[in-house]
């Protein structure tokens, strides 16, 4: 049954402080016991908090599960990355998202998380689906968004947003982020995902781009 935060306390303003403690703690503790082994009290007692304090900022486990996993992807990618500026070549915005990613994705943090969904996916398929939901379904939405506008600009010539941010994605990943999860390689390093972002973005102009003096 879902604990819920007494009436009276609900228009209490957020301490951000606090909120941000609570998705460190949470974080940690979901790596490490999964989401079935993580309580809302272990959870109040590593990040300092009182369990009542964490209820007022998430109303249950599966909230906060995903807010922790959101908040590791807007700190890396946040959704202003995904947003057209006047002026710039979509050749730029595409190679920063590109390095956005790669970065994300070659973390500690979500390297270990990642391999802990993989090693979860017949137990806790509501993990996995909250994990989903959470991280790549949200990139994967704002970079369809993206390609979409760019699109309708005449920036790019793109029949089927979703798939092209599908294969966008793909092509930064590709085999290299198997040999890293399964420990078979290190993690590109800044100067090794900078040609490869690069390359990533000329193969997508190739099938996505506007020649010169054209539109879509």
């Amino acid at each position: 049954m879902t604990q819920t935060v007494p009436a009276a306390n609900r228009g209490r303003p957020k301490d951000p402080a606090k909120r941000a403690a609570i998705l460190e703690a949470a974080k940690t503790l979901f790596l490490a016991g999964g989401f079935s082994g993580t309580s809302m009290d272990a959870v109040a007692k590593e990040a300092g908090v009182s369990k009542l304090t964490v209820y007022s900022h998430f109303s249950d486990k599966e909230t906060l599960f995903s807010a922790a996993i959101e908040a590791k992807c807007q700190n890396m990618l946040p959704m202003p990355i995904f947003e057209l500026e006047p002026g710039q070549p979509i050749r730029t915005t595409l190679t920063r998202i590109g390095l956005a990613f790669l970065d994300l994705i070659h973390t500690p943090e979500v390297i270990e998380l990642q391999r802990l969904m993989g090693s979860l996916a017949t137990q806790d398929t509501a993990m996995s689906q909250l994990f989903f939901e959470a991280g790549p379904q949200r990139t994967l939405t704002a970079m369809e968004n993206l390609v979409r506008h760019a699109s309708d600009a005449g920036l790019l010539d793109v029949p089927d947003p979703r798939q092209a941010a599908n294969n966008f994605f793909s092509l930064l990943q590709g085999c290299e982020h198997m040999r890293v999860m399964i420990g078979y390689s290190e993690p590109m390093t800044a100067c090794e995902a900078q040609p490869h972002a690069e390359q990533v973005v000329d193969m997508f102009l190739r099938a996505y781009g506007v020649p010169p003096g054209s539109s879509a």
